[in-house]
């Protein structure tokens, strides 16, 4: 788990990024989750933007994206979840 320090620090990190990917009517899937695994495998910190025709809650969304790639849940702001997850490969952020 990620303490409010860390969370505050990855929170400023990701306040320049775009949205990689968008939930929309279909939901959450398992390519989704395999996608957006791979890319925080990548990247490490990333948006995600749940779209207006999405079905269900953006906190429903975000437990499952974070229960199916391990990663931690940074922030929900508006539609816009913040999921962090330290890479083995490519580590490029060092936490506080």
């Amino acid at each position: 788990m990620l303490t409010g320090k860390q969370k505050r620090f990855l929170r400023s990190k990701a306040h320049h990024l775009n949205p990689i990917f968008q939930v929309g009517k279909g939901g959450v899937n398992d390519n989704m989750i395999k996608q957006v695994f791979d890319a925080l495998e990548a990247r490490e910190l990333m948006k995600i933007t749940i779209l207006q025709n999405c079905d269900e809650d953006k906190n429903t969304v975000a437990e499952q994206l974070v229960e199916g790639t391990n990663a931690d849940l940074v922030q929900i702001i508006g539609n816009t979840i913040v999921l962090y997850k330290e890479s083995r490969e490519n580590k490029q952020i060092q936490l506080p």
